[in-house]
Protein backbone atom coordinates (compact mmCIF):
# COMPACT_ATOMS: atom_id res chain seq x y z
CA UNK A 1 0.00 0.00 0.00
CA UNK A 2 1.01 3.47 -0.84
CA UNK A 3 0.31 7.21 -0.41
CA UNK A 4 2.02 10.55 -0.77
CA UNK A 5 2.84 11.79 2.60
CA UNK A 6 5.56 13.56 4.85
CA UNK A 7 7.52 10.48 5.05
CA UNK A 8 9.17 7.55 3.42
CA UNK A 9 10.04 4.07 4.52
CA UNK A 10 13.90 2.77 4.40
CA UNK A 11 13.56 -0.45 4.77
CA UNK A 12 10.28 -2.80 4.56
CA UNK A 13 7.52 -2.23 7.09
CA UNK A 14 5.00 -4.90 7.78
CA UNK A 15 1.56 -4.19 9.05
CA UNK A 16 0.70 -6.79 11.87
CA UNK A 17 -3.00 -5.74 12.27
CA UNK A 18 -6.08 -6.33 9.98
CA UNK A 19 -7.35 -2.95 11.23
CA UNK A 20 -8.85 -1.01 8.23
CA UNK A 21 -8.11 2.54 11.03
CA UNK A 22 -4.26 1.70 11.46
CA UNK A 23 -3.88 0.73 8.04
CA UNK A 24 -5.49 4.46 6.92
CA UNK A 25 -3.34 5.78 9.90
CA UNK A 26 0.36 4.27 8.37
CA UNK A 27 -0.59 5.38 5.06
CA UNK A 28 -1.50 8.55 5.14
CA UNK A 29 2.19 9.02 6.95
CA UNK A 30 3.44 8.00 3.03
CA UNK A 31 4.61 4.97 4.02
CA UNK A 32 5.05 1.77 2.21
CA UNK A 33 3.89 -1.82 4.21
CA UNK A 34 2.60 -4.96 3.72
CA UNK A 35 -0.31 -6.20 6.00
CA UNK A 36 0.22 -9.23 7.67
CA UNK A 37 -2.42 -9.79 10.60
CA UNK A 38 -1.60 -12.15 12.93
CA UNK A 39 -3.81 -15.15 13.72
CA UNK A 40 -3.68 -15.57 17.28
CA UNK A 41 -6.56 -15.44 19.24
CA UNK A 42 -6.31 -12.61 21.96
CA UNK A 43 -7.42 -14.31 25.73
CA UNK A 44 -8.75 -11.95 28.65
CA UNK A 45 -6.75 -10.45 30.86
CA UNK A 46 -5.15 -11.85 34.03
CA UNK A 47 -6.50 -11.62 37.35
CA UNK A 48 -5.17 -8.32 38.31
CA UNK A 49 -2.99 -7.37 35.12
CA UNK A 50 -3.39 -3.44 34.24
CA UNK A 51 -5.23 -2.32 31.41
CA UNK A 52 -1.63 -0.97 29.94
CA UNK A 53 0.15 -4.30 30.93
CA UNK A 54 -3.01 -6.40 28.93
CA UNK A 55 -2.78 -4.27 26.05
CA UNK A 56 0.97 -4.30 25.85
CA UNK A 57 1.20 -8.15 26.25
CA UNK A 58 -1.72 -8.71 23.49
CA UNK A 59 0.49 -6.00 20.70
CA UNK A 60 3.44 -7.80 21.81
CA UNK A 61 2.66 -10.98 21.32
CA UNK A 62 0.51 -10.23 17.89
CA UNK A 63 3.90 -8.56 16.41
CA UNK A 64 6.07 -11.37 17.42
CA UNK A 65 4.13 -13.39 16.20
CA UNK A 66 4.15 -11.88 12.68
CA UNK A 67 7.57 -10.48 13.23
CA UNK A 68 8.95 -14.60 12.98
CA UNK A 69 8.03 -14.96 9.51
CA UNK A 70 9.18 -11.63 8.59
CA UNK A 71 13.00 -11.32 9.33
CA UNK A 72 14.79 -8.15 8.34
CA UNK A 73 11.83 -5.98 7.81
CA UNK A 74 10.34 -3.35 10.45
CA UNK A 75 6.71 -5.03 11.94
CA UNK A 76 4.25 -2.98 13.54
CA UNK A 77 1.55 -4.45 15.76
CA UNK A 78 -0.91 -2.50 18.20
CA UNK A 79 -4.11 -3.53 20.88
CA UNK A 80 -6.51 -1.39 21.96
CA UNK A 81 -8.82 -1.55 24.94
CA UNK A 82 -11.67 0.71 26.40
CA UNK A 83 -11.09 0.90 29.73
CA UNK A 84 -13.93 2.26 32.52
CA UNK A 85 -12.97 2.18 36.17
CA UNK A 86 -11.39 -1.64 36.19
CA UNK A 87 -13.25 -3.10 33.27
CA UNK A 88 -11.67 -3.82 30.28
CA UNK A 89 -13.54 -3.98 27.09
CA UNK A 90 -12.75 -5.78 24.33
CA UNK A 91 -14.95 -5.93 21.11
CA UNK A 92 -19.02 -6.88 21.87
CA UNK A 93 -19.68 -10.69 21.42
CA UNK A 94 -23.31 -9.45 20.50
CA UNK A 95 -25.40 -6.63 20.10
CA UNK A 96 -27.03 -6.90 23.85
CA UNK A 97 -23.39 -7.22 24.94
CA UNK A 98 -22.45 -3.81 22.66
CA UNK A 99 -25.29 -2.57 24.26
CA UNK A 100 -24.14 -3.04 27.54
CA UNK A 101 -20.94 -1.58 26.56
CA UNK A 102 -22.28 1.32 25.06
CA UNK A 103 -25.00 2.02 28.46
CA UNK A 104 -22.14 1.85 31.01
CA UNK A 105 -20.16 4.39 28.90
CA UNK A 106 -23.10 6.55 28.41
CA UNK A 107 -22.55 9.75 30.55
CA UNK A 108 -19.41 9.07 31.53
CA UNK A 109 -15.58 9.40 30.68
CA UNK A 110 -12.85 6.44 29.85
CA UNK A 111 -10.08 5.28 28.79
CA UNK A 112 -8.78 4.28 25.75
CA UNK A 113 -5.46 2.45 26.21
CA UNK A 114 -3.31 1.12 23.21
CA UNK A 115 -0.12 -0.95 23.31
CA UNK A 116 2.10 -0.81 20.56
CA UNK A 117 5.32 -2.86 19.65
CA UNK A 118 7.86 -2.29 17.25
CA UNK A 119 10.10 -5.29 16.29
CA UNK A 120 12.86 -3.67 14.17
CA UNK A 121 14.95 -5.67 11.50
CA UNK A 122 17.67 -6.49 13.82
CA UNK A 123 15.28 -8.04 16.48
CA UNK A 124 15.30 -5.52 18.94
CA UNK A 125 11.69 -4.22 19.80
CA UNK A 126 10.20 -1.32 21.14
CA UNK A 127 6.89 -1.05 22.96
CA UNK A 128 4.83 1.62 24.77
CA UNK A 129 0.95 2.25 26.04
CA UNK A 130 -0.54 5.81 25.14
CA UNK A 131 -3.89 6.34 27.30
CA UNK A 132 -6.32 8.54 26.28
CA UNK A 133 -9.29 10.30 28.10
CA UNK A 134 -12.94 10.60 26.20
CA UNK A 135 -16.02 11.67 27.50
CA UNK A 136 -19.26 10.70 26.43
CA UNK A 137 -22.63 12.43 26.03
CA UNK A 138 -25.58 11.16 27.58
CA UNK A 139 -27.50 8.85 25.43
CA UNK A 140 -30.73 7.02 25.46
CA UNK A 141 -31.61 3.32 24.85
CA UNK A 142 -33.49 3.48 21.70
CA UNK A 143 -30.39 6.25 20.49
CA UNK A 144 -27.98 3.34 21.51
CA UNK A 145 -29.69 0.33 19.63
CA UNK A 146 -29.78 2.60 16.43
CA UNK A 147 -26.30 2.95 16.53
CA UNK A 148 -25.53 -0.55 17.17
CA UNK A 149 -28.02 -1.26 14.16
CA UNK A 150 -25.21 0.48 11.70
CA UNK A 151 -23.05 -2.63 12.18
CA UNK A 152 -20.39 -0.11 13.45
CA UNK A 153 -19.78 -1.08 17.13
CA UNK A 154 -19.38 -4.81 15.98
CA UNK A 155 -15.53 -4.94 15.53
CA UNK A 156 -14.99 -2.16 17.74
CA UNK A 157 -12.87 -2.07 21.41
CA UNK A 158 -15.91 -0.53 23.65
CA UNK A 159 -18.36 -1.22 20.69
CA UNK A 160 -17.68 2.31 19.17
CA UNK A 161 -15.80 4.20 16.78
CA UNK A 162 -14.42 7.79 17.54
CA UNK A 163 -13.96 8.16 13.64
CA UNK A 164 -16.88 7.24 12.45
CA UNK A 165 -20.87 7.10 12.84
CA UNK A 166 -19.86 6.21 17.00
CA UNK A 167 -18.48 10.27 16.35
CA UNK A 168 -21.73 11.28 18.07
CA UNK A 169 -20.96 9.87 21.23
CA UNK A 170 -17.76 11.60 22.13
CA UNK A 171 -18.10 14.90 23.67
CA UNK A 172 -14.23 15.99 24.57
CA UNK A 173 -10.99 14.00 24.83
CA UNK A 174 -7.96 14.44 26.38
CA UNK A 175 -4.67 12.81 24.87
CA UNK A 176 -3.90 11.40 21.23
CA UNK A 177 -7.10 11.17 19.25
CA UNK A 178 -4.91 8.64 16.68
CA UNK A 179 -4.56 6.36 19.92
CA UNK A 180 -8.53 6.06 20.26
CA UNK A 181 -8.85 5.65 16.76
CA UNK A 182 -6.24 2.14 17.23
CA UNK A 183 -2.52 3.43 16.94
CA UNK A 184 -0.71 6.26 18.55
CA UNK A 185 1.16 7.74 15.45
CA UNK A 186 3.08 10.26 17.12
CA UNK A 187 4.31 7.80 19.39
CA UNK A 188 5.07 4.96 16.56
CA UNK A 189 6.60 7.97 14.39
CA UNK A 190 8.91 8.88 17.16
CA UNK A 191 10.14 5.01 17.41
CA UNK A 192 10.72 4.56 13.70
CA UNK A 193 12.30 8.20 13.02
CA UNK A 194 14.56 7.06 15.67
CA UNK A 195 15.69 3.80 14.60
CA UNK A 196 16.00 5.45 10.78
CA UNK A 197 13.59 3.70 9.88
CA UNK A 198 11.76 6.35 8.04
CA UNK A 199 13.19 9.87 6.94
CA UNK A 200 11.10 13.02 5.97
CA UNK A 201 10.30 12.37 2.37
CA UNK A 202 12.44 14.40 -0.11
CA UNK A 203 10.63 17.06 -2.54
Amino acid sequence: MTNTGPFTNRSPIVLASGSPRRRELLADLGLTFDVHPSPLDEPAPEAGESPADYVLRMAEVKTMDVAGRFRGATVIGADTAVVLGNRIMGKPESRLDALDMLAALSGRTHQVVTGFCVVLPDGGAVTGAVSTDVDMRVSTEAELMAYIRTGEPMDKAGAYAIQGVGTFLVTAIRGSYTNVVGLPVAKVVEVLLGRNVVVPAQG
